[in-house]
């Protein structure tokens, strides 16, 4: 292992527990050992996961958020003894790891709500309301400590809650805490003062304008959360440790308004003075451990960083409030491993937070302390599989019920949280299959089928491998994107796989393949206007093979659009983004914490953008567009890019022996197309 990580390898104690290492996985929603949208339970799908990365060295393990009242049926948490039995024979197993569990319990999400179209419906119909109650109580469940718009759909407005009910879920921490305490779960981290959940909701003032014990003064709005560890440490005894995450900083303007990095703003909810006091109160009232990042979710890209953010995003305003305690603190947020031991080296903080890269790769730990970074498959913050909450205007939470039943997958590596259904499984009937397409899609294909027992060729037509893919992971910011090629390069080699370079395959009866997989990818949708061949193609800006003037009409939005004028923006250039929809990013799947950062970026830095706005003409001084009201307009620039999009190109027609990946079966994602690979290849 390389000394820089050595200081991550060092043990460290909360309260009485001792962490054999400073790397700490943590929460990420659908991984709860309680299961998530269903009724709760022993999920048994979690526990996999969560072994797995035990065995793969993690020090310190907080599956996901356990909601104290179940989303579904509103049954509490402490009732139903019997998954607290398989929880204790569970913790046995783990144990035998050496990695210690909290288990992380949440009161609940309040106006940060993600609500779904069903739910808008319901807050504006009474009677529709008391139809759904009894399986989804949604003024429950988007109750606040004040009446404050939803994040997702400001029109509806979340209700206060009464005291009763929070002296119920105080009552619920207690009792759930005590049955986990019994069951073997080495201590419990409560949800949270962070991220503008429901109990940060209570502490900052910009939600929580009560006149009662629970609102006004500082030691008010922070009455929820000491009254909950008090209530554990009273059932479970002082030295059973409790951890609590924690928002240094809001870094919020306002309800749905964010605070980018750098940016000189005026902080509605935790601002540095506050959270000194804040991180020293919490601690005296009984929290061992304070597990740090930034933000809420109206600016959700600190705590959900997105790949447009920095590395270590967090780090230094987190560094800043060890200072006020004396519990560890753990960061988190885009931490980079050498950097995290660094800070750890320098006593700036204990323990270093990482999530996301657990998903892509059970085992980076693993090939961490063996030298091996080369072979972790990274984490390329896209949240396309584990927390695709899309946002836009005029739809609340665009999600489909299914992912939001299985958050905690990955993009990149279907078989996490989904092990029964994505699996190597070894064939008995070998067969040479070709490959024709060298982009992530084949690749994968190769990959899977390689693993399984055949013989693998693939047939690239250019010279390298990557396909479209490549452009796409052209800006600066998409390092990681470009390690994914990386790794895909180093696995083709690592498992012997032929690959044939500059070779265009015309006839797939030359192959002498017993199957074969077309991934041809896609090709650019051209715009049927006057003078559209005076426009460049993203990719040919992307790929460096046609030069830009200053000022770039960029047509299209969506998350390409927006990116490569994000990417224009920070090379000094002046990007103006024509979008025929009404919002920049309409695009299902793309996470709100990744598209509100470009949603802010081009708001605070006075990017010009034209919505509803449809591109007429290409003239050779800009484009001529046409808005929503039928009026059109000249846009004067030095270069126009069409982004508009992508049409699948397969070189061949699908047929029993012809199978298609990638985005010649359907442009997507990494997502579809890694996921399709996968159905594929696991079916040959």
């Amino acid at each position: 292992m390389n000394k820089t990580y050595d200081p991550l390898f060092t043990p460290w104690k909360i309260g009485n527990v001792e962490i054999k290492n400073r790397i700490v996985m943590t929460s990420m929603g659908g991984t709860s050992i309680f299961g998530w949208m269903e009724p709760n339970h022993f999920d048994k799908e979690a526990a996999r996961f969560l072994l797995e990365r035990a065995k793969n060295n993690a020090g310190l393990i907080l599956p996901g958020i356990a909601p104290i009242r179940d989303i579904l049926l509103g049954k509490w948490l402490y009732q139903g003894k019997g998954k607290f039995d398989e929880l204790k024979d569970f913790m046995e197993e783990f144990h035998k790891t050496g990695c210690k569990m909290f288990i992380q319990l949440t009161a609940g999400f309040g106006r940060s709500l993600a609500i779904n179209d069903i739910m808008v419906k319901a807050m504006h119909n009474k009677a529709l309301a008391t139809v759904m109650k009894p399986v989804l109580d949604v003024s429950y469940l988007t109750a606040s400590a004040s009446a404050t718009p939803n994040r997702w759909e400001d029109s509806c407005i979340s209700r206060p809650l009464t005291t009763k009910e929070i002296h119920q879920m105080v009552d619920a921490f207690a009792k759930t805490a005590k049955l986990c305490k019994d069951a073997g779960v080495d201590g419990i981290e409560v949800h949270a003062v962070h991220e503008g959940y429901l109990l940060d909701q209570f502490t900052m003032k910009y939600t929580n304008f009560r006149t009662d014990e629970y609102g006004g003064s500082f030691e008010n709005r922070y009455r929820f959360p000491v009254e909950i560890v008090k209530a554990i440490k009273a059932a479970c005894g002082d030295d059973f440790p409790v951890s609590l995450r924690y928002s240094v900083l809001s870094k919020t303007k306002g309800f749905g308004k964010g605070a980018l990095p750098g940016e000189d703003y005026v902080e509605v909810g935790r601002d540095m003075e506050e959270s000194e006091r804040a991180a020293r109160y919490l601690q005296d009232a009984g929290y061992d451990m304070l597990n740090c990042d930034n933000g809420t979710y109206d600016a959700w890209y600190w705590a959900h960083p997105a790949p447009y953010m920095p590395r270590n995003c967090n780090l230094e305003d987190v560094a800043h409030i060890k200072k006020f305690v004396d519990i560890p603190v753990v960061c988190a947020g885009r931490m980079d491993p050498a950097v995290g031991a660094e800070a750890i080296a320098q006593g700036k903080i204990d323990g270093v937070g990482i999530a996301r890269q657990f998903l892509s790769d059970p085992e980076w730990i693993t090939k961490l302390m063996e030298g091996r970074e080369e072979d972790i498959r990274p984490c390329i913050c896209c949240h396309n599989a584990c927390f695709n909450m899309a946002h836009y205007n005029g739809v609340g939470n665009d999600q489909t019920l299914a992912d939001n039943a299985g958050m905690a997958r990955c993009a990149l590596n279907p078989e996490t949280m989904q092990s029964s259904k994505y699996k190597i499984v070894k064939t008995g009937r070998p067969k040479n299959i070709a490959v024709i397409g060298g982009g992530i899609g084949g690749m994968e294909a190769a990959r899977v089928l390689t693993l399984r027992g055949h013989k693998v060729t693939i047939y690239e037509k250019s010279d390298r491998l990557g396909g479209v893919f490549i452009a796409a992971a052209a800006p600066e910011f998409k390092e990681k994107d470009r390690e994914l090629i990386k790794w895909y390069e180093k696995e083709m080699k690592d498992l012997g796989i032929e690959i044939k370079f500059n070779t265009e395959v015309k006839d797939t009866t030359s192959l002498n393949a017993d199957e074969v997989i077309v991934a041809t990818g896609s090709k650019a949708r051209i715009l049927k206007v006057p003078g559209a061949e005076k426009a460049i193609e993203a990719c040919d800006y992307l790929l460096g093979r046609k030069e830009v003037g200053q000022k770039v009409i960029i047509i299209g939005g969506g998350l390409t659009g927006c990116e490569i004028a994000l990417d224009m923006y920070r090379k000094g250039k002046t990007p103006v983004i024509v979008e025929m929809k009404n919002d920049l990013i309409a695009v299902k799947g793309v996470c709100l914490a990744n598209s509100s950062y470009l949603r802010d970026f081009f708001a605070l830095n006075n990017v010009e953008v034209h919505l509803d706005t449809m591109l007429s003409e290409v003239t050779d001084k800009g484009v001529i567009v046409k808005a929503k009201d039928g009026s059109t307009f000249e846009i004067e620039g030095d270069t126009v890019l069409i982004s508009a999009g992508y049409i699948p190109t397969p070189a061949f027609p699908q047929d029993k022996h012809v199978h298609l990946v990638g985005d010649c079966n359907g442009v997507g994602n990494l997502r579809t197309v890694i996921w399709r690979a996968w159905d594929v290849a696991m079916a040959l």
